[in-house]
């Protein structure tokens, strides 16, 4: 097959059949197609798009690239959750040992930070100790003695998806949705867990930023899912303010363990019960039958239970006490007194990659110290000197006037109240 012809048939907006995208994936995959070819053919998926056929045809040849691990052969009951990405999203810390506490077990294959956003492997990491299964043996032992394992992509899962990636983010196609579905879910079906819940953030704080766009890819997503027979529902989700108020490795693991203690944030409580209820509905259970196991399990301490279960069944220390703490803190006070009319996402979360909580460009290393807590909501009002933020770092050396600046130009304070927004825009069932 001559793929200079493929390429040209994909730029004249012409649909590939499931051999030529096959081919495409082989050749990302073995190196048999030049990263060149490769990167004109993203570009060419990015700018003409891909029909729904194409998509799967992409998503089953990337899953297949590698291991497949199937593990709802051992556990049909397994749940896979993701998320979009967003800001102060600690809710797999939550949704995986809460699950875990009713009695029905969680795979998920977590990833690191992407751009304004902390990712689940580095939260993690900020566990001393912790380390995410990378084989399909580890993950079945890790199951079998805590209902949950966390994973990480390694070389043998949907290798795909590690070459075109790469390409993607030095090329400009990151935002391609056919691209986005497949890389997503070609991990997916390769972890091979029988039922999926999604979170597909919305807003300014999200990679998607208009409810049309997060509906779009969460409408894609489902698609795919409900045609590789993975039972699956999908949440679209606000994603202007953080969800939770921490952001950062160690702040969010506190925050986490405060949720299943029963007192955490009332908004990241909210969608996590939201996506745990799903997730016990696929499983069979009625609507009320699975808030009251959500209820007592969280009320019994169960569910705070099954995190240090899981830590210990990953290697890693349990002690809250262990956690790395920041040495260096700041507080952001309110210039004026008024009502908080905007919190912008994505801004809050540059400022936390500034303090170390994230990676400024690949291979910066990240200060699982370093944290962002917001303490208002959109809706609160404020007195002039009330605190808006609290910051903390250990690394690096930071201008603290200029970290003010930052955050309150994040955070808006007016004379009007704004109107209430809904946490969860839209569900697809």
């Amino acid at each position: 097959m001559n793929f200079v012809e493929v390429i040209a048939k994909k730029r004249d907006g012409q649909e590939l059949s499931r051999e030529e995208v096959w081919h495409f994936v082989r050749g990302a995959t073995d190196g048999s197609i030049a990263d060149a070819q490769l990167a004109a053919m993203l570009m060419a998926i990015c700018l003409r798009g891909a029909s729904p056929r194409e998509t799967q045809y992409l998503v089953e040849a990337m899953a297949t690239s590698g291991q497949l691990w199937e593990l709802a052969r051992d556990f049909p009951e397994l749940v896979d959750k993701h998320s979009t990405g967003g800001v102060g999203d600690t809710v797999s810390l939550v949704f995986a040992p809460w699950l875990a506490a009713c009695g029905v077990p969680v795979a998920m294959m977590a990833g690191a930070g992407l751009g304004h956003t902390q990712g689940t492997l580095d939260k993690l990491a900020a566990v001393p100790g912790f380390v995410p299964a990378a084989q399909r043996e580890e993950a079945l032992l890790r199951l079998q003695r805590c209902g949950v394992v966390f994973a990480r992509q390694s070389e043998v899962i949907a290798p795909a998806d590690r070459v075109l990636y790469a390409l993607r983010d030095v090329t400009a196609t990151v935002p391609s949705l056919p691209l986005i579905v497949s890389s997503i879910m070609s991990k997916k079906l390769a972890v091979g867990a029988g039922k999926l819940v999604l979170d597909v953030k919305c807003g300014r704080g999200a990679f998607r930023k208009t409810l049309e766009e997060a509906r779009e890819l969460a409408q894609a997503l489902v698609a795919v899912a409900k045609q590789a027979g993975v039972a699956v529902r999908a949440v679209v989700s606000a994603m202007d303010e953080p969800l939770g108020p921490a952001l950062g490795c160690a702040e969010e693991v506190r925050e986490a363990l405060a949720c299943l203690e029963g007192h955490g944030d009332a908004r990241l409580m909210e969608l996590s019960q939201t996506l745990a209820l799903h997730a016990l509905q696929l499983v069979g259970k009625s609507p009320v039958q699975a808030k009251q196991e959500l209820q007592q399990a969280l009320a019994s301490g169960r569910a705070r239970q099954a995190w240090d279960d899981l830590v210990r069944a990953h290697g890693g220390d349990p002690d809250p006490r262990v956690l790395p703490r920041s040495q260096q803190s700041l507080e952001v006070v309110s210039p004026c007194s008024g009502f908080v009319t905007a919190l912008d996402g994505e801004a809050l979360g540059w400022t936390a990659v500034s303090l170390g909580a994230g990676r400024r460009f690949p291979g910066d290393e990240v200060d699982w110290s370093a944290f962002l807590r917001v303490l208002v909501r959109c809706g609160d009002w404020v007195e002039e000197g009330q605190p808006l933020a609290r910051l903390g770092w250990t690394a690096r050396s930071l201008d603290p006037e200029a970290l003010m600046v930052r955050v309150r130009q994040a955070i808006t304070v007016g004379p009007t109240a704004p109107s209430p927004t809904p946490l969860v825009l839209q569900e697809l069932l």
